[in-house]
């Protein structure tokens, strides 16, 4: 199956950055801060059938990254002047592996479904630090098909349709599916791929 891709929402990333990190007590670890955006969205495409930063998966080494997401925190030459200043307004880096909040998280950027999955990925997992978490996230199937492949590349794109299996240990699924279901929000995902796709 095709990898689905999407219109990449920076604002909903570092809203979801700056969100972390307000409730980590206003500093992140910017590993930690990765791997809660990537069990948010995992969450919310299970339920809802759509990620909630639109943003493209690799696998690396430390597990499952969206790409944008990574870009902002990292404050990286990869991204673009606007997605640059909006994400200076709220998140300022603290140190190589730290992130900042410097101001109140917007919640007008977010859908209250987006809302409940980040308090999802805090409830379970905000106990965690940055290893426990990859750790973790070594155990879900979209990462785990990769493993192998790692040893010679240094990241390979994950295809999100793989989130919706589901792990083979007792590890949180981020909602349950039935078989009908998976084949559903399947479904739905290509045909929200398509209609984005319409619009580059």
């Amino acid at each position: 199956m095709t990898k689905a891709t999407f219109n990449f929402d920076h604002k909903k990333a570092t809203q979801a950055l700056n969100l972390f990190a307000i409730k980590e007590g206003g500093i992140i670890n910017k590993m930690k801060a990765l791997k809660l955006v990537y069990l948010a969205d995992r969450y919310h495409l299970r339920k809802y059938g759509r990620l909630i930063t639109n943003d493209v998966y690799f696998a690396l080494d430390n597990g499952p990254v969206a790409s944008g997401v990574r870009d902002i925190v990292e404050a990286s030459e990869f991204i673009s002047d606007m997605e640059r200043n909006y994400a200076a307004c709220y998140l300022m880096e603290e140190d190589k592996y730290e992130v900042k909040s410097k101001a109140p998280f917007d919640h007008n950027v977010f859908s209250d479904s987006d809302i409940e999955a980040i308090n999802f990925a805090w409830e379970k997992f905000g106990d965690l630090d940055q290893w426990e978490l990859r750790d973790l996230t070594h155990k879900y199937p979209e990462w785990f098909k990769h493993e192998r492949m790692l040893r010679l590349n240094s990241r390979i794109q994950m295809d999100i349709n793989d989130f919706f299996d589901d792990p083979n240990t007792d590890v949180e699924k981020c909602f349950e599916l039935t078989n009908k279901d998976k084949e559903l929000r399947r479904e739905h995902l290509e045909e929200i791929s398509h209609l984005e796709s319409l619009w580059r």
